[in-house]
């Protein structure tokens, strides 16, 4: 096949800068290869000279770029085995930094204030742990309100619904958000994420930025703003399809494949914004890199006021070991991380309800790939 065979080159090339410089002393190595440390081929392999398990784990909201990602890796690399479990963003990180997997998906690059890029280091020993954004995610408001179409919010409405000040659907506040809609008197239904998700650590922040949310932002959602809970994205997206009334937050790829309605959402401008790849986009290409080197952690403007702009996104972290990882370990992660770097790896996310990196931030991230070892 043509495709696999650029994919088989992708691999082949990030196999070919790897020599056996990462460490062995690691402790557990959740990810093995027997192919040459020179990349080339041998009896039995495939071009590239690939063979071994990945484990991973963490964000379900890349779980479905992950499963395309796979698939085509896999395609072109059927010696390598992928393993990605979507438990979320927090049990990810934490098995990143037990040592039990060979990376992490993460919807919030590792956080200070919780002592986990000191942890992450700790683990990888031999050098730093490093957040590289790979998949953008934007968050969408869905909602279940039968003959209620076109729905508009604004930051302020969504965090009062959300902190159960707003109770039903014919508010005034949402009145004001939709001065054309014929709003019915039911009772609003607001689900969140009752696991630690990223999800929902982008989507306070969001709100703390932008509507006076009163509560720290967080993986784990505060008690007090109540409201009902569904583990992961794909509880959130069962919970809102089946139940009229309800609102909740998802990312774009599950409430596309769930056929959910999505609000319009205004940014810092006081526009409504329609959610699509692209809006979405406008966003994250404003974002600042404030980490260190090719730590490449990113600070979102939520209250952007670029035209056409959606404000609620999220970036997907895969975090790993600048240096440390064993030596085949550190081979196999390099090898499927240049191929999710890659324009076709990006290219690939297109159809599946997230948006491609802008091109400036692609280049940095593949600058860190690069320097796996």
């Amino acid at each position: 096949m043509k495709y696999a065979g650029r994919l088989a080159a992708v691999t082949l090339v990030g196999a070919l800068s790897l020599a056996a410089c990462g460490t062995d002393n690691n402790g557990s190595s959740p990810a093995t290869s027997s192919a040459p440390t020179s990349g080339a081929s041998s009896a039995g392999s495939d071009a590239a000279g690939l063979s071994g398990t990945i484990n991973a784990a963490g964000s379900s909201a890349q779980a479905n770029a992950i499963d395309e990602w796979k698939k085509n890796f896999q395609q072109a690399n059927s010696g390598v085995s992928l393993n990605y479990q979507p438990s979320g963003s927090g049990a990810g990180v934490q098995a990143f930094i037990q040592g039990t997997i060979s990376f992490a998906g993460s919807d919030s690059a590792l956080k200070d204030d919780k002592g986990e890029p000191a942890q992450a280091d700790a683990r990888c020993k031999a050098g730093k742990a490093i957040n590289l954004p790979m998949v953008t995610g934007p968050v969408a408001v869905v909602y279940n309100l039968p003959g209620v179409d076109g729905l508009q919010l604004s930051p302020k409405t969504i965090g009062d619904i959300f902190n159960s000040k707003i109770t039903k659907w014919d508010d005034e506040a949402i009145k004001k958000d939709n001065p054309d809609a014929k709003l019915p008197s039911t009772p609003i239904q607001a689900f969140h994420r009752s696991d630690e998700s990223g999800t929902s650590d982008n989507f306070t922040k969001f709100l703390s930025k932008t509507a006076g949310w009163p509560y720290e932002p967080a993986k784990a959602w505060p008690a007090e703003a109540k409201g009902q809970g569904a583990k992961g994205s794909d509880g959130i997206a069962q919970a809102v399809k089946s139940t009229p009334g309800t609102v909740s937050y998802v990312e774009l790829s599950y409430a596309e494949n769930s056929s959910l309605t999505k609000a319009k959402v205004a940014n810092g401008s006081g526009e409504f914004v329609e959610l699509s790849p692209e809006s979405a986009a406008k966003t994250v290409e404003a974002a600042e890199v404030v980490g260190q080197g090719n730590d490449l952690k990113l600070s979102i403007d939520y209250a952007t006021k670029a035209a056409g702009a959606y404000p609620i996104v999220l970036v997907t972290y895969e975090i790993t070991c600048e240096k440390g990882l064993p030596a085949e370990e550190a081979k196999l992660v390099k090898a499927f991380l240049t191929y999710t770097a890659s324009d076709e790896g990006q290219q690939a996310l297109t159809g599946l309800g997230y948006a491609p990196l802008p091109a400036t931030l692609l280049a940095k991230v593949r600058t860190a790939v690069e320097a796996i070892s």
